[in-house]
């Protein structure tokens, strides 16, 4: 995928993600047995987040919650990491 635009200008990773409609995993600051995977469908110059078909995911104890629509703050937003 060519994240240039016209102008030599490198594209953010995150819009790359949200035009792809891609999956992601996102960690966050202070949630080490936790992870969210989504959708992302917006975010700012603070990086926070909006990512839809959101779900929660426990590691220690292997579960996951549905939570649907879910906006992240960035300042808690740890990682994003395209799912494979």
């Amino acid at each position: 995928m060519n994240r240039k635009s016209a102008k030599g200008v490198l594209e953010p990773i995150v819009y790359s993600y949200l035009k792809g409609k891609e999956t992601v995993t996102v960690w966050l600051r202070d949630m080490r047995d936790f992870f969210i995977k989504g959708r992302i469908v917006g975010f700012d110059e603070f990086m926070n987040l909006t990512l839809a078909d959101a779900v929660e995911v426990n590691r220690k104890k292997e579960t996951r919650r549905v939570i649907g629509t879910i906006l992240l703050k960035g300042e808690n937003v740890l990682l994003i990491s395209q799912q494979t």
